[in-house]
């Protein structure tokens, strides 16, 4: 994209980048821009500069809640003459979120190896509070709703079997999946009932967690459709702890889990069947989301190839964690 090549070479900016999004990061690091990239995934839609212009200040005010040190607002890009400058509202062709920067090292995917089990402790306690002030929203527990979006993953999948996910683990993922719906109708309605469905974040993935000197902030939640944010709480929390595992840190996932089992007051026999179905749901969301990838003429050969290994073990341990339900 012209705009992002030329900032990037105005700004001196490293650029990285997203199924959905462009990330400039300044030689300075004295901000941090993120720009959306005009896709439209069926679950999203960026095409428009007023729907980028919208979504970029519902990402600035839902981040705010975990993380209100970083997001400092939205900005527009202008085109002035051959140049496109950030801030300057004369001409917009553009809009970014401006973020302060956050030291890679600060990030939990990049501090694995020396992360302990009481700072996970922490962060399943910003979660637990924050999902206890968060909005309820009900009628998100209910079955319907959340086999729509299982569903959507299917059959949104479908173009990958066979390069990404074997036919069998495909199906079998699918039956398990709507065996759960059935045999636990009944959990699902407890959950409604006892104010367990939230706004949460969407989104508690390793490289969106971070410790700052003022706390654990969760970066990057989901902005672009409301019903990937809505759901139960443990639901919310269950991608934390299925990358945890798939990183290879299942003793920090187990610490994860037990922490946030105890402060947010969940019992046994509801929690540990859901965080396994969430977990299998999350798992197989990274899976099909990592596949798309390999539609993305932005995305080189080479990444694509190390994207269809990553896709396969998230849709390898999705079926995994069914497996826990039924052994």
């Amino acid at each position: 994209m012209e705009l992002v090549e030329k900032l990037a070479k105005d700004l001196d900016a490293e650029v990285l980048q997203t199924h959905i999004s462009w990330i400039l990061i300044p030689s300075d690091k004295r901000f941090v821009l993120k720009i959306k990239k005009p896709v439209n995934f069926g679950f999203l839609d960026y095409t428009t500069l007023e729907k980028r212009k919208h979504f970029c200040r519902k990402e600035v005010e839902l981040n705010r809640r975990l993380c209100p040190q970083v997001y400092e607002g939205v900005v527009p890009v202008s085109k002035v003459g051959d140049r496109f400058v950030v801030g300057d509202d004369s001409n917009p062709v553009e809009y970014a979120v401006k973020m302060k920067f956050v030291p890679p090292e600060r990030l939990l995917v990049n501090r694995l190896d020396r992360t302990s089990p009481r700072e996970l402790e922490k962060v399943a306690r910003r979660l637990a509070e924050f999902h206890q002030r968060a909005e309820e929203v009900p009628e998100y527990g209910k079955i319907e709703a959340v086999k729509f979006n299982t569903d959507e993953n299917f059959e949104q999948t479908k173009p990958f079997v066979g390069i990404t996910i074997s036919k069998e683990t495909y199906e079998r993922t699918k039956e398990l999946t709507d065996r759960f719906y059935r045999d636990y109708a009944d959990l699902f309605e407890r959950r409604i009932k006892g104010g367990k469905i939230r706004d949460g974040h969407g989104d508690v993935r390793l490289e969106h967690v971070a410790f700052l000197d003022d706390g654990v902030c969760i970066l990057d939640c989901i902005e672009f459709n409301d019903r990937f944010r809505y759901g139960d709480q443990i639901n919310d929390m269950a991608f934390l702890a299925m990358e945890l595992d798939y990183a290879g840190r299942p003793d920090l996932a187990r610490a994860y889990e037990e922490a946030y089992k105890r402060l947010a007051g969940e019992r046994d026999e509801e929690f540990y069947p859901l965080l396994n179905f969430y977990k299998a749901y999350r798992a197989f969301v990274r899976g099909k989301v990592t596949s798309f990838l390999l539609n993305d003429p932005h995305v080189s050969r080479e990444e694509k190839e190390r994207a269809k290994e990553r896709a396969k073990k998230f849709f390898d341990l999705s079926l995994e964690y069914l497996n826990r339900v039924y052994p």
